[in-house]
């Protein structure tokens, strides 16, 4: 079967899940488990695989997706083999492979990263792809990780609308609770995140897979250790998993922010409601375990509210609430968020207090220091063109995440200053017995009347300035997700009739 058809099918079973999913919050899901085995599913899991990188990381048993292509039977046997072993009942996920990964800031401190097998990051996809659909409907609008069609930025979008004046007057919004959960994907229940998959799955097979994907050991320094809470950061289904889990605090704070199936309206007049009895407002913005509680209230408000949330990790998400970094601060003072600094100020131009978005001064030295490490590396035997290969991708990165900040191209000017320097400086240490004349000549070129920059061969380097700035906008809680678009005619006609229908073409 082609590409395209597996795409057509896939799409078409996960707008039918998303849909009745929508349409029935109370609809408990059965006979999942032969879509998941389906080949169409198995098969588009494989291709959405292959065109990660990290299909050529192998997991604890060596395997990686060159080492698949290569054998007599390929990707068709290794699917088969999936397929067969999941009909049959005899699929067990392998150990994972754990690497402890640096945090960018913290000299010291370690993230880590689970690396599943190929095999069981094949069958997480195509788990999740079923599973997806179901459970984002029931999530609420004002959580944006790891969600189809969201992003940080509409993340820092809502929580910059909340700190801009309305039609009725100046944001309420005087203070901010800056939530920090200790070990979040560590501390997860496995028990309280089955209660609430059984909430909308009762498929025993496909509950036993995602069980077992929980339950599977970690290889750690060639020692095995059994799991016993946490979702391995890294699996394909774990940030799922997490948002299953972590729905629990936007449901905490469903008086004050829009319902997963709600108009926006409604949340608006409990806000008037409460306002006018003189109740404080809480309006949480979460972007997987990193949240922000912006409070309309009094100090002692937030303060009651923090300890409020801290008790309730506990009692039921059996989590903690590390009150030292859970800070509570005047939106005027600004706080972090994201990888942004934001704070609301006065607009010069309008002279009313609005939200915005800054480029926080240590993200711009922990730029600098990886540019100047990359840079004193990278050895003089190397060519200018390899130099240039090995900075773009991180000026690129870098320039495409905070060019939504305000004053974004005063920072960005200096950046491509200063980096001119250092390239310079590397440039003088490889040439030691050439003029600087000779090398801005040779290396330095303008094309089309556009200012000078480092280039070699057809390798330019690129600009921090070229990624103007711009403002995300607010896309307000109905953001496309690609499932709930406008259905065509066979989808909207009688299609929740035929859910039997449905598994019987999966066998096919």
């Amino acid at each position: 079967m082609s590409d395209a058809a597996n795409t057509g099918f896939i799409l078409d079973m996960q707008r039918k899940l998303y849909r009745w999913s929508t349409a029935n919050p109370a609809k408990v899901f059965a006979d999942l488990f032969n879509i998941v085995c389906d080949r169409r599913t198995l098969t588009h899991a494989w291709q959405r695989l292959a065109r990660n990188a990290g299909s050529n990381t192998p997991g604890t048993d060596g395997v990686t997706r060159e080492m698949i292509q290569k054998r007599s039977n390929g990707v068709a046997g290794l699917l088969e083999e999936i397929r067969q072993d999941l009909r049959h009942g005899t699929y067990r996920p392998q150990p994972v492979r754990q690497r402890l990964i640096p945090k960018p800031g913290k000299p010291g401190k370690f993230r880590p990263l689970g690396i599943p097998t190929l095999k069981d990051r094949l069958v997480q996809m195509a788990l999740k792809m079923v599973l997806e659909p179901i459970f984002e409907a029931d999530f609420y609008p004002i959580s944006y990780g790891f969600r189809p069609g969201r992003s940080t930025h509409d993340a820092l979008a809502r929580t910059q609308q909340r700190l801009h004046p309305s039609s009725v007057g100046p944001s309420r919004t005087r203070y901010v609770i800056e939530g920090d959960i200790k070990g979040c994907f560590d501390a997860i229940d496995h028990h309280v995140l089955m209660e609430r998959v059984r909430r909308r799955i009762k498929d025993r097979k496909v509950l036993r897979l995602v069980l077992a994907f929980l339950k599977a050991e970690i290889m750690i320094e060639g020692s095995l250790r059994h799991s016993v809470t946490g979702t391995p950061q890294g699996g394909v289904i774990s940030p799922l998993l997490a948002n299953i889990y972590l729905t629990a605090i936007d449901e905490r704070y469903r008086r004050w922010v829009p319902g997963p199936r709600e108009e926006a309206a409604k949340a608006t007049n409990r806000h008037n409601w409460d306002r006018k009895l003189g109740r404080p407002i809480f309006y949480m913005v979460r972007y997987a375990d990193d949240f922000v509680v912006l409070v309309q209230g009094t100090r002692e408000d937030a303060e009651g509210e923090r300890q409020a949330l801290a008790q309730f990790l506990n009692e039921e998400l059996h989590m903690e609430l590390s009150m030292e970094k859970t800070r509570i601060t005047d939106v005027r003072e600004g706080f972090d968020f994201l990888g942004y600094r934001v704070v609301q100020k006065k607009s010069p131009a309008t002279r009313r207090h609005v939200g915005n978005l800054f480029i926080p001064k240590g993200k711009l030295q922990l730029l600098r220091d990886k540019i100047r490490a990359k840079v004193r590396k990278t050895p003089t035997g190397w060519t200018l063109a390899d130099l240039i290969d090995k900075l773009n991708p991180v000026i690129v990165g870098w320039r495409n995440y905070y060019r939504y900040a305000s004053r974004a191209w005063k920072e960005f000017s200096k950046l491509d200053w200063w980096l001119d320097q250092r390239i310079a400086l590397w440039l003088r240490r490889k040439h030691d017995k050439t003029t600087w004349a000779e090398l801005f000549r040779h290396y330095a070129q303008s094309r089309c009347g556009k200012r000078k920059r480092w280039r070699q061969e057809k390798r330019e380097i690129a600009l921090f300035a070229e990624a103007h700035q711009q403002r995300f906008p607010d896309r307000g809680i109905r953001i496309p997700n690609g499932w709930n678009a406008v259905q065509d005619e066979r989808f909207r006609k009688g299609a929740d009739k035929h859910w039997e229908a449905f598994n019987t073409l999966a066998f096919l």
